[in-house]
């Protein structure tokens, strides 16, 4: 089966503050989740922005479901569910208006499915959003978002600023909702621990750059980093290092293939980092 996803060589320059979205390509493959990571200002919003046009690139493809979308593809646009980082809808809004105004949107706006998620999640119905919490507007946009029945969800850093047990029922619902096989999900997250529970893929991004792009599994059990000596940091072959940073009297050293590097090396530590140490070394470390 083809992607939900494909990106390639996507560019964008902001003349006025000197930002360049550099040549972005990756993809994402239907019943999967594709973990987006970076710190703040590394281009994951500019990203979203550019595959949901509204941005748009200076050069590169797009292609949602095989296509490319443009303003007038109203049926793409059906496919997919959006939740963006803050103000979803009007503060004024109640659930109960938010509703009625969706349902004018969507062709498949399911009312029933959206009244069912607001009493999982514990919504007020008649309560203007302004007097939400952070969580439970979050959690009133995902609702909103799964309620005209999408493929693709795009979330932009939907768990930041959520207390861990409302993120961890959101992260269920994530994952409940790609066990259909033609459904995915694309997490725009600097929360990598949520990464770590549900993504399949992860992309990390930083300055606008795509730096690595692998399983999760790869990242877990096969990525792993080297902590070195000096002297046993100049023995290490230029073509294995990824990316090292220097910490006190240790050297860090991330590396691809940690049980090749754990034969290769034998008097070298070999540990397998978390995806928040491998995004540290590959953001804050240096190349050969």
């Amino acid at each position: 089966m083809e992607n939900i996803l494909e990106l390639k060589e996507v560019t964008k320059t902001f003349p006025k503050s000197n930002y360049k979205l550099d040549n972005v390509s990756f993809s994402l493959p239907y019943g999967a989740i594709l973990g987006f990571v970076g710190e703040n200002g590394a281009g994951k919003t500019t990203t979203i922005g550019c595959i949901l046009n509204t941005i748009i690139k200076d050069s590169g493809t797009v292609k949602l479901f095989g296509r490319e979308m443009h303003d007038g593809d109203t049926d793409l646009r059906e496919k997919i569910g959006v939740v963006y980082d803050g103000d979803n809808f009007p503060v004024n809004w109640t659930a109960e208006q938010l509703a009625k105004v969706m349902s004018g949107l969507y062709k498949q706006w399911d009312n029933d499915l959206f009244q069912q998620y607001l009493g999982s999640f514990r919504l007020p119905i008649k309560q203007k959003i302004r007097n939400y919490s952070r969580g439970m507007t979050m959690k009133l946009a995902i609702a909103a978002a799964l309620a005209h029945h999408p493929q693709l969800l795009v979330l932009d850093e939907a768990t930041s600023g959520i207390d861990p047990i409302m993120r961890d029922e959101m992260l269920d619902v994530f994952l409940e909702f790609v066990q259909e096989e033609d459904h995915a999900i694309l997490l725009s997250s600097h929360i990598t621990s949520d990464l770590e529970k549900v993504a399949d893929y992860i992309t990390f991004i930083h300055d606008g750059k795509l730096l690595l792009t692998a399983t999760k599994n790869e990242l877990v059990y096969e990525y792993a980093i080297m902590r070195c000596k000096k002297e046993q940091f100049l023995a290490i072959d230029a073509k294995d290092i990824l990316a090292y940073r220097q910490r006190d009297y240790q050297i860090d050293v991330l590396v691809a293939d940690g049980k090749t590097a754990q034969r290769k090396y034998k008097d070298v530590v070999v540990d397998h980092g978390s995806i928040d140490e491998i995004m540290m070394l590959l953001v804050k470390g240096e190349r050969v």
